[in-house]
């Protein structure tokens, strides 16, 4: 039976959490709604301490921003972006338009459309987190999207020159320096001077998680990415030290961000802590992650590897990097995860920066019940119908006309029974049953 020797704060104080980011956000939409443009700059000056007359900034602000990179650091992020891009061009190309003939004279079909307008969130308030701009903006694109906005909050003090030029390069027809909350709530409910999206995506914090849960309907969302999580699965074919290194480059998101160590050896899960303790004491990022490592670090050591594919399905973890010694069992065993990292020569370092795949993952457990951004997301498979023949309305026409009466409705038997009257030649009465063959 799987141990915890390390466990996070308790549920209740979550909960708690929880219910204050839930009523903050709450207000915030309503004030938006109620005041537009001035709730905003309220929000961000507040928030960010940032404000300026129009938040889109113009081309010569974005051709400034991308004059204070160098180029190797512009080549770098389009190398990030074709990777992105070749990718979501791959998986586009897995969906496919479909008509066919299902019986003589009828036929169905669907047509994968792209979303009209996507509003993106760049998270950066306290890291400049560019890689976001690539996994919307870019995989938007490669959907066929026709507008896209994307937010990001300013970098102490001003645009944040590299995630400027992400957005930029990715080839966002607006960009808007708004972070957290108002940025979600000007995009989904619009203002005067921003006009509302029809769908958001990007991940954020939990108070931008919480804007995109009470405004789902309004508009479509992407899904629930809060703060990032990650689980790794060991066993003694790897070390403490890179189990470690691997927790606490994750930990160091922010202060509320799990990294568990699932393994079945106490000895890798003891390892593994002390490591942490260590290099705690050396990461420029170490105040931060040493908070997140003590409220919602845990350490479980399971009796075996079918154990630790059990528990990880519970934990149903943003991100699982697996190093054991069977890591394709795991891949084939697992359901509930967000993305595998299979073997100690990747990391999620690497999908969340460059190799590819996209970041934007479920978390709180959302990977029981969805995937992550893909292309797909972008993308409504609409059905159609059309019936060619006489024979063929008949034929559904009298089945749909004894089915409608059997519920009660006699308004949609009628639909069928005209089409029966005046292409099939049957004497059925209005809003009756058509009688059986």
């Amino acid at each position: 039976m799987a141990r915890w020797l390390k466990r996070g704060i308790d549920d209740s104080e979550r909960r708690a959490i929880d219910n204050q980011v839930r009523k903050t956000v709450e207000d915030a939409i309503a004030d938006v709604e109620a005041r537009g443009d001035a709730a905003i700059r309220d929000m961000s000056v507040r928030f960010d301490k940032w404000d300026r007359e129009d938040y889109r900034l113009s081309d010569k602000e974005i051709e400034a921003c991308l004059g204070q990179l160098t180029k190797g650091d512009l080549d770098d992020i389009r190398f990030a972006q074709t990777q992105v891009r070749n990718f979501a061009t791959i998986q586009k190309g897995a969906l496919r338009d479909v008509e066919e003939e299902t019986l003589p004279g009828v036929i169905l079909g669907h047509k994968n459309l792209p979303v009209n307008s996507v509003g993106c969130y760049v998270p950066g308030g306290k890291y400049p987190l560019l890689a976001s701009a690539h996994m919307s903006v870019v995989t938007a694109k490669v959907a066929g999207v026709k507008r896209i906005i994307s937010c990001a909050p300013p970098f102490e003090g001003k645009p944040a020159p590299a995630i400027v030029a992400a957005q930029h390069l990715a080839g966002a027809d607006a960009i808007y320096v708004l972070g957290g909350i108002q940025a979600i709530a000007a995009m989904a409910v619009g203002t005067s001077t921003i006009a509302p999206v029809d769908m958001l995506v990007g991940p954020g914090n939990a108070y931008v998680a919480e804007a995109k849960r009470q405004l789902f309907g309004r508009v479509g969302i992407d899904l629930l990415a809060g703060p990032t999580e990650t689980l790794i699965i060991a066993d003694e074919t790897v070390d403490g030290e890179i189990c470690a290194v691997d927790l606490l480059g994750q930990a160091e998101h922010g202060p509320n961000s799990p990294a568990i160590l699932l393994t079945n050896s106490e000895k890798l899960a003891k390892d593994t802590m002390a490591w942490v303790e260590k290099l705690l004491t050396q990461m420029p990022t170490g105040a931060t992650a040493s908070k997140s490592w003590a409220d919602y670090g845990q350490v479980i050591v399971a009796d075996d590897h079918a154990e630790m594919a059990k528990v990880a399905d519970q934990i149903a973890s943003e991100h699982v990097q697996v190093m054991t010694d069977r890591d394709d069992w795991f891949r084939d065993t697992m359901t509930n995860y967000g993305a595998l990292f299979l073997g100690p020569r990747t990391n999620v370092a690497y999908g969340d920066k460059v190799i590819g795949t996209n970041h934007t993952l479920p978390t709180m457990k959302a990977a029981r019940y969805t995937g992550g951004l893909w292309v797909g997301k972008f993308m409504k498979t609409c059905t159609y119908q059309k019936v060619l023949t006489d024979e063929a309305t008949t034929l559904i026409g009298e089945y749909c006309s004894r089915l409608c009466m059997l519920e009660g409705f006699s308004g949609h038997a009628e639909q069928a029974n005209i089409r029966l009257r005046r292409y099939g030649g049957r004497n059925v009465a209005p809003y009756t049953a058509a009688a059986r063959r």
